[in-house]
């Protein structure tokens, strides 16, 4: 049998592997279309490459995607994080699981992920070939041919296809796939930080708080997590849920809209004007800019207090029950104008892809065209950040390879 993977990253090695895995004797070709093969795994995770999440609960995981996590519920059931981590250790990976439930190799370097892929797929027979960029996909009978951009090689018929392009960032990319009758849904980022060129809180780039609630004004939406302010606005898990879980909703916002902040992650006001009133009967005669509550910073703490125009060197005995209010009504309900976004190139996220409608989920095969496979983020999932990306590549790699 004869099988091309088109696509040399995360998920074009991984379903490569599971093909010399379950099909012994297979032919196995990769092609990727630019010179370098796994290059989104080298710089993932600052070049330490989260490799999966430790999340081994499949009702919790399949919660960590925007779009795709239904499907993968069932998919897990295959092939989870454990299974993942079984299958990188049983090839010599030592894995670590971080406290944040973020696995990494003990080495911390990407290239331990990188060397195993690849010497896996050595022991498979499996060919590469690099800077091969696929043009089209057609049936030939009971194969499918493949024809190459700027004839880097003469067509050539294979029995099963796996397709694994990864994300594209414009809805163009995917249009040989769309040609073949898949329904695409059209891409937008995700995983992306707030931009925010008038606000003032950028001065307190490097500030980590933890946790806050983020959410979108107007909007049912909001995401838990430790935020991170920076010279261009604000990062950080919750900031980054916060734009995968509404990617297509910022997008046709065009980037412009207000988020609210609740820096104590408290639902109620009042609970939070009650903490200050106690930490101002506990502490009369201190400045209200040296005692703080411990859960927010000092530098944040200061910045809160200008905005709700309160006097750092005012004694706590001296706060008015306006200026307790006020101060109350900003630690729970913070609100910042965003004009913006900054998505990382190395390792952008799109939602959109393949329609999860055009694939038969229990075998990864497309519904369009017999014989044809996907894999990873080609399709319409995205995960949020913690490996849960990584994971859904290694999911439907290894389904995919089955060749069901």
């Amino acid at each position: 049998m004869k099988v091309a993977v088109i696509g040399g990253g995360a998920a074009g090695f991984f379903a490569a592997c599971s093909v010399g895995e379950h099909h012994p004797g297979a032919a196995i070709h990769i092609f990727e279309k630019s010179g370098k093969v796994l290059s989104k795994v080298k710089v993932s995770g600052g070049g330490r490459c989260n490799v999966t999440n430790g999340c081994t609960s499949i009702a919790e995981l399949s919660r960590a995607y925007p779009r795709g996590g239904k499907q993968l519920k069932k998919a897990f059931r295959t092939f989870s994080t454990a299974d993942t981590m079984e299958w990188f250790e049983r090839r010599g990976v030592a894995l670590t699981i971080q406290p944040d439930q973020c696995v990494f190799p003990v080495s911390q370097s990407s290239q331990t992920i990188i060397d195993c892929l690849q010497g896996q797929a050595r022991e498979y027979g499996v060919r590469v070939w690099a800077g091969t960029g696929v043009e089209a996909l057609e049936r030939k009978g009971e194969q499918i041919r493949l024809s190459f951009l700027r004839n880097s090689r003469e067509p050539a018929l294979f029995d099963k296809v796996i397709v694994a392009t990864g994300g594209s960032p414009k809805r163009t990319g995917l249009a040989w796939l769309e040609a073949l009758g898949h329904k695409i849904e059209a891409p937008v980022p995700s995983l992306f930080t707030f931009n925010m060129p008038d606000e003032p809180v950028r001065e307190l780039m490097g500030v980590v708080v933890e946790p806050v609630t983020a959410s979108i004004q107007g909007e049912k939406l909001s995401a838990e997590g430790p935020l991170l302010i920076t010279h261009w606005g604000m990062s950080g898990p919750a900031i980054l849920k916060l734009s995968a879980f509404g990617a297509r909703l910022l997008s046709e916002q065009q980037y412009q809209f207000k988020v609210q902040v609740n820096w104590v992650n408290m639902p109620q006001t009042e609970r939070v004007a009650e903490a200050l009133w106690e930490l101002g009967g506990a502490h009369p005669q201190k400045s209200m800019g040296n005692q703080r509550l411990p859960a927010i910073p000092k530098r944040l703490w200061a910045f809160l207090l200008q905005k709700a125009e309160i006097p750092e060197a005012k004694k706590w005995g001296e706060a008015g029950k306006k200026q307790v209010n006020r101060l109350a009504a900003l630690l729970t309900n913070d609100t910042y104008a965003v004009r913006g976004k900054t998505t990382f190139k190395e390792e952008f996220v799109t939602c959109g892809g393949v329609s999860l409608e055009s694939v038969n989920f229990k075998t990864m095969e497309s519904r369009a065209l017999p014989g044809l496979y996907f894999a990873g983020e080609v399709l319409d999932i995205d995960g949020i950040t913690g490996g849960y990306n990584f994971q859904a590549a290694w999911t439907t790699g290894f389904i995919a390879g089955q060749l069901g």
